[in-house]
């Protein structure tokens, strides 16, 4: 007898750490995994950083712009605006003229010199997922419940409607369960039935599916 396929989403945004000192990356990472952000990766070079991006769809990336590889973290956020769009920060001890150049060509949500602090960190990667995402729905049409149920096998209702409208605008958990007034587990709970509804697995992938109906219904 065939066993049942698990659904095994992540409800938190994804995050992806890019360092190469792994008692730093580590140090980012337990800053990270609450109850807003999960760290999907930590990666020490470019090659893993790419696996990762392939593999885990993060929704952000923590960048250190030197790295003990022929590729820095420019690069890797130059392939990152061409191949994924997604926002990334740079966290970094550089902040020498040159540096910060060569960093303004890429357009980075977020520039943090280290040494840094976790609510630092995590104002920063708010607003960072924030701005990119209001900024990316300036393209698309403004979430409709009745158009996207006309898709779906399993229609989303209106309360998950209203939590699936703020996880669009990059909000996070705390964020949402505040605007409202209900408790995380609450809109944990939401947030799974709406993925169900979706085929979603992960934030990134519950907002490309809501673009795609958006703009399916148009």
């Amino acid at each position: 007898m065939t066993s049942p396929i698990s659904f095994n989403p992540v409800l938190e945004h994804k995050i992806l750490i890019v360092e190469d000192e792994p008692l730093v990356a580590e140090h980012i990472s337990m800053y990270l995994n609450n109850a807003d952000f999960v760290v999907c990766g930590i990666a020490h070079d470019d090659e893993e950083a790419r696996h990762y991006l392939r593999t885990q769809t993060p929704d952000a990336v923590i960048l250190d712009i030197n790295l003990d590889s022929e590729v820095d973290g420019i690069q890797i956020a130059e392939y990152i605006n061409h191949y994924h769009k997604i926002p990334f920060l740079f966290l970094t001890s550089y902040a020498d003229r040159d540096t910060l150049e060569r960093a303004k060509k890429v357009e980075p949500s977020g520039y943090i010199v280290k040494p840094f602090n976790e609510k630092t960190l995590q104002a920063s990667i708010e607003i960072a997922i924030s701005n990119y995402a209001n900024k990316q729905n300036q393209h698309v049409p403004v979430l409709d419940l009745e158009r996207i149920n006309k898709h779906l096998t399993t229609p989303i209702t209106i309360r998950e409607f209203d939590v699936l409208n703020l996880i669009y605008q990059g909000k996070t958990n705390q964020q949402i369960a505040s605007e409202l007034f209900v408790s995380i587990n609450t809109i944990k709970r939401h947030i799974n039935n709406a993925y169900l509804s979706l085929g979603a697995t992960s934030r990134s992938t519950c907002i490309a599916r809501l673009r795609e109906l958006m703009i399916k219904s148009v």
